[in-house]
């Protein structure tokens, strides 16, 4: 039998990172597609806590869940979750889920178990059957639920990390510790602390009956960054070691950078970028560790353009966010699709409607029902509110997409909330677990993609239907072995 492409070109790093998008749209049956293919799947850790309780809730079909739970090492936490949310005839459609109680510092054992639990679960299943590359992607701005997610991927042998959205100085040395199942603790960000205040999260494995006698591997760490400048203050300064870089150019889905220096907005209300948001790239093969770029990349003709200036790959999001395997619900990515090829698609970057002040991606497209101001303004999930310290000293939540007086009772400004959308919320209802409200409503989606959205049918044709295999077929097409063994000489101008 004739050698593969992939074992032919198999080198240390994968040409293609497939993207860690939204919350379960990136989830593990699109991840182990992708490392069938000898390239990186990558799960995406926002909020599986909850989407975890919620499959749990609707029967779990197929017996997926409950297959990886029996295999987690601590069974007395996967039989507690299981009696507390498995629900065998499923939810009625018109029924709410039942809620994990939101992350508050000091986080109940509990919750911490739960979002350990969920991370192994995905990635259990993302590595199951195969020896392909799995990573984890999470959010560095969610704090609380960072480290019980991290060594939950970890008790399932997770060979990557990857963390973007905020500066993850100190998770190297998180990993470090969970090697050996030893605590760790990274500064909690509190708004309103005295001078000279830090406050720190910390999680210790231990002390949720952690398996010490089973050996664990210390996964690689990439941070998602879009400047230079930032990837050499990493490299240099984390607590740990960092082993490369996934840069995110403003034209990437989700998340994105604000432009550097004084925000100006286009007549479409976009940010403005320039040459400043554009890294140096011979100061970052300078560093002398890998990296992939992102954002505007995601084409054949990408990975080449990648590969000559001296990058590992490309990491990919938008192609594999509407391919068959990826947990985007069925009915919108053929909506999305037949509205692209049809011209009625736009995405819009909106620098009002993340909670989070960054800059995020908006598809957007008439008579699709997405969530939009008109929303009765709940918040329920709390994944991305805000800590402070009150002028009494008590430490208290807040989000800009909450209820507006509640919001500005908790010293919160008017203006902050305007635009504010419901993330949280909207993300699961794109991969169809949203929540049912008592008005008979349900929760709506709200898409986010990159830029390259709107050139997708040149690349898939005008099928409605492709798979993760065919995206990462596609992507190499136009590259050589000789270029996947990184043996040609990468250019040496700086872009």
């Amino acid at each position: 039998m004739d050698a593969t492409f992939d074992e032919l070109a198999r080198g240390p790093y994968p040409l293609i990172i497939q993207g860690g998008m939204g919350a379960g749209i990136s989830n593990w049956v699109l991840a182990r597609a992708v490392a069938l293919k000898g390239q990186l799947g990558v799960v995406s850790g926002s909020m599986l806590d909850t989407i975890l309780v919620r499959r749990l809730q609707d029967g779990d079909a197929g017996g997926h869940v409950r297959r990886a739970m029996a295999k987690f090492p601590m069974p007395e936490i996967s039989g507690a979750v299981l009696r507390r949310y498995f629900r065998p005839e499923g939810r009625k459609a018109s029924e709410a889920y039942r809620l994990l109680p939101m992350y508050r510092q000091p986080t109940d054992a509990l919750r911490h178990r739960i979002t350990m639990l969920a991370n192994f679960v995905e990635v259990y299943l993302a590595k199951e059957g195969h020896g392909g590359p799995v990573g984890l992607n999470l959010l560095t701005k969610v704090q609380i639920p960072n480290l019980a997610s991290l060594y939950g991927a970890m008790l399932a042998r997770v060979d990557y990390v990857l963390m973007g959205a905020g500066i993850p100085r100190e998770i190297p040395g998180a990993l470090d510790a969970f090697a050996g199942h030893e605590p760790a603790s990274i500064k909690f960000d509190v708004e309103g602390l005295p001078e000279g205040t830090t406050e720190f999260l910390t999680f210790d494995p231990r002390a949720h009956g952690a398996p010490v006698e089973r050996a664990l591997g210390r996964p690689k760490f990439l941070p998602i960054v879009s400047s230079d400048t930032l990837a050499a203050s990493l490299a240099h300064k984390a607590n740990g070691r960092v082993d490369g870089f996934v840069f995110e150019a403003p034209q990437a889905g989700g998340h994105n950078a604000p432009p550097r220096g004084v925000l100006h907005l286009s007549d479409r209300g976009e940010p403005i970028y320039g040459e400043r948001d554009v890294p140096n790239l011979q100061r970052v093969r300078d560093l002398g560790l890998p990296f992939w770029l992102a954002g505007g990349t995601g084409t054949a003709d990408g990975l080449r353009t990648a590969l000559d200036a001296g990058a590992a790959g490309i990491q990919v999001g938008t192609l594999f966010a509407y391919c068959e395997e990826s947990g985007l619900a069925p009915e919108l990515k053929r909506q999305v699709l037949a509205g692209v090829a049809e011209g009625r698609v736009n995405v819009h970057t909106d620098p009002r409607v993340s909670p989070t002040g960054f800059p995020f991606k908006v598809v957007e497209m008439e008579g699709a029902g997405f969530q939009d101001d008109r929303r009765k303004r709940v918040c329920d999930l709390g994944y991305l509110r805000n800590a402070f310290r009150d002028a009494a000293g008590k430490l208290g939540y807040r989000c800009p997409a909450e209820p507006v007086d509640a919001y500005v009772a908790k010293g919160g400004a008017l203006a902050d909330t305007e635009g504010r959308r419901c993330l949280c919320n909207a993300l699961l209802a794109n991969i169809g677990e949203g929540q049912a409200r008592p008005d008979g409503t349900d929760e709506k989606p709200l898409l986010t993609s990159g830029d390259d959205l709107l050139g997708i049918v040149k690349h898939i044709g005008d099928r409605v239907r492709f798979a993760a295999a065919d995206v990462v077929d596609y992507l190499r097409s136009a590259v050589s072995v000789a270029d996947a063994r990184g043996e040609r000489t990468p250019t040496s101008a700086a872009p």
